[in-house]
């Protein structure tokens, strides 16, 4: 039978990359002692306040059809909430509301990139980026995150990889996997690039919540000389501790809402409305759960460090926003698919390795910040204990 030529792009993507994570769900289902430090998913339960908004709006029969760009009272809340971080004003019309982040870079993507396209992408990057480009018909042009630059993308690296073919530049602040965050400085010279070759920035912000200590967060959306160009992905799921609610949105100008409305409608056509009203209380007020989870993920990624080099000699890159921190395995000779794979197989400890994410990452695992203290000490045990080569 014939396929697509979507569908054949995509065949590959992403297959490799979650294979120790497949082994060590099926382990843990068969009842192995599986210690889980690959997924990040938030570690309380999402806060009642928006759970009871939910029920609240199904009993009161908010399941109709629904606005197909997003329910007026949400973007209205949206309005507000941008307008206040951004210092001016974002008004409702430079909103369209998804069932998450992922289908907002989705349909974002397929309307700024298209066959013959390249879009610009920092490497290591979020394991779905090359997948949304590749969907698009475009083509994905990574570009290295240093070490040395902790792990920031850099516009001089953008502007040796820019060619006339080039139309985008995906940037992810804070960042997942590194846990990086883009200065001012940086955002201003990512614009500049932008600007000089007439490129669109699709920022994606999911983790715009969850900064570890002081570190200041700057969106590119907040440079008003990049509005025409700047198209920014967010959603609940982190920074309200709600991933299966699956409430996004995106923001930019009111010209590029209008002409992507209608590739929403034609594959969304809005989404849930009792979903709609709880998103709307959500980020109405500040997250009650978003400082507490930072700080908690801060602090084991010092542990993790602090143990780590005590004991052994890898080295962990201490992230400054987000869930997850990276481990330079490249000490005990191995790449990170090797050492995760024998990881899982000799202690039961399943992790990431860092090739899931980008070629850059070879001799790099990541590692979930989000496990309980208890458990996540006995993961470092384990992880402490493989490398020594002696059983925990």
């Amino acid at each position: 039978m014939r396929y697509t030529t979507t569908v054949n792009r995509l065949a590959a993507e992403g297959a490799d990359g979650w294979a120790v994570y497949r082994r060590a769900k099926e382990q843990m289902a068969s009842g192995a002692d599986i210690i889980e430090m690959a997924i990040g998913e938030p570690d309380v339960p999402t806060p009642e306040s928006i759970t009871d908004a939910a029920i609240d709006a199904l009993r009161a029969g908010r399941t109709n059809y629904a606005a197909s760009a997003g329910e007026p009272a949400l973007r209205n809340a949206l309005a507000e909430r941008y307008s206040s971080r951004l210092g001016r004003e974002i008004e409702a019309d430079r909103f369209i509301c998804f069932p998450g982040t992922q289908t907002a870079l989705y349909t974002v993507m397929r309307g700024i990139a298209g066959p013959g396209d390249e879009v610009i992408v920092g490497d290591p990057m979020y394991a779905t980026y090359g997948s949304v480009i590749a969907a698009a018909g475009a083509t994905a042009v990574p570009v290295p995150l240093h070490a040395e630059h902790g792990f920031r993308l850099q516009a001089a690296d953008i502007a040796a990889a820019v060619t006339p073919a080039t139309s985008a530049v995906l940037v992810n602040t804070p960042h997942n996997p590194t846990g990086a965050v883009l200065t001012a400085d940086d955002v201003g010279a990512i614009g500049e690039v932008a600007d000089r070759h007439d490129l669109w920035i699709v920022s994606d912000e999911v983790y715009e919540d969850m900064i570890h200590g002081g570190t200041p967060f700057v969106s590119p959306l907040s440079d008003q000389r990049l509005e025409k160009r700047v198209v920014v992905v967010n959603s609940i799921s982190k920074s309200h501790a709600a991933p299966g609610l699956r409430s996004g949105w995106c923001v930019g100008s009111a010209e590029f809402c209008r002409r992507l409305l209608p590739l929403c409608e034609a594959v969304l056509f809005g989404n849930q409305p009792f979903i709609a009203d709880a998103t709307a209380l959500a980020i109405s007020t500040p997250s009650p759960v978003a400082e507490g989870m930072a700080a908690r993920f801060a602090g084991r990624a010092v542990r993790l460090s602090e143990r780590l080099h005590e004991a052994t000699d890898l080295r962990v890159q201490l992230p400054s926003a987000g869930m997850f921190a990276l481990v330079d395995v490249s000490s005990t000779g191995h790449t990170g698919l090797q050492f995760a794979n024998e990881l899982l197989d000799q202690v039961g400890v399943a992790v990431m390795p860092g090739s899931s994410f980008g070629a850059s990452l070879e001799h790099w695992i990541r590692i979930s910040l989000t496990r309980g203290d208890a458990e996540f000490d006995i993961g470092c045990d384990r992880i402490i204990a493989h490398v020594n080569g002696a059983r925990p």
